[in-house]
């Protein structure tokens, strides 16, 4: 049964390539928009353990973009859904979840064991720099998607080293705020080129709460940001293939583009 459910991919990477996925250990937390998409594709694709982290329910306003959002999983735990939908898809993937925000207290756990990858698909920036931070200083290969919401163009999504990523106003302060913890090259992220006129909070202002772009828990205040279920969409599928590419090596999934007759190229 696994066999030919993963035939498509085994045919394209070769039966080495596949067995390697069902080998591998992954960590995702966040399963909101763009983690959850994420979710989906490294699940199809074939890893074997997967640990997801998110502490939130599913929310009527989850529904335009989310996956995972259905009316039926309105007021379901994120990770209570993404399991039944992991073991719906591959009832032999290994899932541990963790129902946990991410803090200081909990980011030890969060990364803990024999880890090949750490995903993060979190959306508000303290979190999201303590995960980062954690999995970098233990040297647990750390991918990241930056912002995604208030964007109009998918066609601007790009794939770059954190620190020399532009244009995202969550990148920025993520490399403020990893920078002054010591943080330095070695984080690929997704995020988006596109102009947008948003400021996150500050990593000078300290005094602040955190902020958080769509979660109002932990004493957060709540802040709706628009989103486009094509914009996060392509943000959760460009991470999920840096995962793989992460877990597999960059010449799995080397390709040449064809000849141009437009452009003599």
């Amino acid at each position: 049964m696994q066999h030919e459910q993963f035939l498509r991919i085994s045919r394209l990477l070769g039966e080495e390539q596949v067995a390697r996925l069902h080998a591998k250990r992954v960590v995702l937390v966040g399963l909101g928009a763009v983690g959850g998409m994420c979710l989906e594709s490294l699940v199809r694709s074939g890893v074997g353990w997967i640990r997801i982290v998110d502490f939130d329910t599913v929310s009527i306003t989850n529904i335009n973009r989310q996956i995972l959002a259905t009316h039926e999983t309105v007021g379901m735990s994120k990770t209570r859904v993404a399991e039944e939908r992991i073991k719906a898809i591959n009832p032999e993937c290994t899932v541990e979840v963790l129902p946990l925000f991410v803090n200081n207290d909990t980011v030890a756990e969060i990364v803990s064991g024999e880890i090949d990858l750490v995903i993060d698909a979190i959306d508000s920036l303290n979190p999201k720099c303590a995960l980062l931070e954690a999995a970098y200083t233990r040297g647990i290969p750390v991918i990241s998607s930056m912002g995604a919401a208030l964007r109009r163009d998918p066609f601007l999504v790009r794939k770059a080293d954190l620190m020399e990523s532009w244009g995202c106003p969550l990148a920025r302060a993520v490399r403020t705020k990893l920078r002054r913890r010591g943080v330095g090259r070695g984080i690929e992220v997704i995020f988006s080129a596109e102009e947008v006129h948003y400021t996150y909070k500050r990593p000078e202002d300290e005094e602040y709460a955190d902020f958080n772009e769509q979660i109002s828990d932990q004493g957060r205040r709540r802040n709706v940001l628009g989103s486009l279920p094509t914009v996060t969409a392509v943000f959760g599928q460009m991470l999920a293939h840096l995962a793989l590419t992460t877990l597999l090596g960059s010449e799995t999934f080397a390709g040449r583009e064809a000849y141009n007759p437009a452009t003599g190229v």
